[in-house]
């Protein structure tokens, strides 16, 4: 079935694999699996089926939510080698790639024909396909562009029991049910994906970015939704507190304006005529709503500085702190200003640091919370701090995820934001695709009984034990 090489069971072997991007959480896998063909995938499925054992999808584990922790007494099935580029149409504009392929390396090997995928995470040089498809993956061109499930036609996959299945097609719509929507974002616990085909787009021929400063987040706040309201969806909005400026300008050298309380990155992509018409409009905006400083890219190797500092503040948190934690919750754009101040207030309460990134224009918060993982108590206030984030994004009428996904971490919020009916309906979507439930149990949604205990339940981080999650 697998070569000797493709079947880990040291400890030595294994412990590369016990934990994603959120090391928070951490559990060495019973057995890793590198399956090296789709036949060799439906076979490990089919036999673990048959004895019983819980497997857990793995890609590049650049996940930040805890999606693809291992299972102590499971299989951990990564797809990493898995990584080929079947097909890339340009007439068609699509590209058929195995599940292991990067992010990057769909728009690298499209760049030939002058077209690219347009998704793109900041872990885009790492994170594969397959992992942008069970988290639903977003980035900083999300707005105008779309998240993974936008530019996604076809995905075909392995059930549980090793059956093949298809979802979507090549055409712009598939005959019967539309479960392609259903499948993206599932986080591995409904089919295994072995294939997925893309839509790509034309490179625009010209980008250029507009870096606004702020003296008050609210402000900010404001611009972005004006903007919108205006009618005007830029390729990319971004915005950054003055604390994550301060952060990322010593590596970056973006050019951020360190005094501004907030920093506004708005990207205009097209043709030279469309860009120059909507950068105008964009600036008389952002002037209109109180900028202190706006500055235009006058190159594209200015243009890619600016988006420096934005794509590399989680490298920056790591430099700056022991760990970071990075949460994800979703806001309404008018609240922007005021869950920022909120933050602030819990930056006082837990005793940490919390620069914050995020995509403004859809309200996808980014905090990073710095924290000392080798302090315990360290560790349990930084938890804490981001379950009050995601709390109080539920509050203000938003939700627990943008893109990371639920996984481990986002358990217990889920109890919060969903009612006995609607998780019982989650349930029931996955007793369907998955009977046994052995695909990635315990992950995202969580038990009634657990919901009803929650107030009695703590969290203790870096001593995760299976007994605490939830079966199907």
């Amino acid at each position: 079935m697998l070569r000797s090489e493709c079947l880990l069971t040291d400890a030595e072997d294994t412990r590369p694999y016990d934990c994603d991007g959120l090391t928070l959480y951490r559990q060495l896998p019973m057995v890793v699996a590198l399956p090296e063909t789709t036949a060799q995938v439906a076979a490990v499925l089919k036999l673990c089926h048959e004895l019983r054992i819980p497997v857990v999808p793995r890609g590049a584990g650049t996940g930040l939510s805890g999606g693809a922790l291992p299972h102590a007494t499971g299989v951990l099935l990564s797809l990493a080698k898995l990584n080929r580029i079947i097909a890339i149409d340009a007439r068609a504009r699509i590209a058929t790639v195995e599940p292991g392929v990067r992010n990057l390396a769909i728009s690298e090997a499209a760049a030939q024909h002058r077209l690219y995928y347009a998704p793109d995470p900041s872990s885009q040089i790492a994170c594969t396909i397959g992992g942008n498809v069970a988290e639903n993956a977003g980035g900083v061109h999300c707005l105008k562009y779309g998240l993974t499930l936008h530019n996604v036609l076809r995905i075909r996959g392995l059930t549980m029991e090793g059956e093949a299945v298809e979802f979507g097609s090549h055409a712009l719509d598939a005959p019967g049910l539309d479960l392609l929507p259903l499948v993206v974002g599932s986080e591995g616990m409904l089919a295994v994906v072995t294939e997925v085909t893309v839509k790509l787009v034309p490179t625009p021929q010209l980008a250029r970015c507009v870096m606004a400063s702020f003296d008050r987040v609210e402000d900010a706040g404001n611009a972005v939704a004006t903007l919108v309201a205006a009618g005007i969806i830029p390729a990319g909005l971004e915005m950054l507190d003055q604390a994550a400026s301060r952060l990322v300008e010593p590596h970056a050298r973006a050019g951020y304006d360190l005094d501004a309380a907030a920093v506004l990155l708005c990207e205009s992509d097209g043709t030279p005529a469309e860009v120059e018409e909507e950068i105008f409009r964009i600036s008389e905006i952002l002037r209109s709503a109180r900028a202190t400083r706006i500055q235009v890219s006058s190159s594209e190797a200015e243009r890619l500085r600016f988006w420096a500092g934005r794509k590399n503040a989680f490298p920056a948190a790591g430099r700056a702190a022991p760990a970071y934690y990075c949460m994800d919750g979703t806001i309404p754009r008018k609240h922007l200003g005021g869950m920022l101040k909120a933050i602030q207030a819990m930056e006082q309460k837990y005793g940490l640091r919390c620069p914050n990134v995020f995509h403004a224009g859809d309200g996808n918060l980014h905090p990073l919370i710095l924290f000392d993982d080798g302090d315990p108590d360290s560790v349990a206030r930084a938890v804490a701090f981001g379950v009050e984030i995601l709390e109080e994004s539920v509050r203000l009428g938003g939700t627990i995820t943008g893109e990371h996904g639920v996984g481990v971490e986002k358990i217990d919020q889920m109890c919060s934001q969903f009612g006995g009916p609607t998780l019982e309906a989650f349930f029931g979507v996955k007793r369907a695709f998955d009977p046994s439930g052995l695909l990635n149990p315990g992950k995202v949604v969580p038990t009634l009984h657990r919901c009803a205990e929650l107030g009695g339940m703590a969290v203790h981080a870096g001593t995760l034990k299976f007994a605490d999650l939830p079966r199907f």
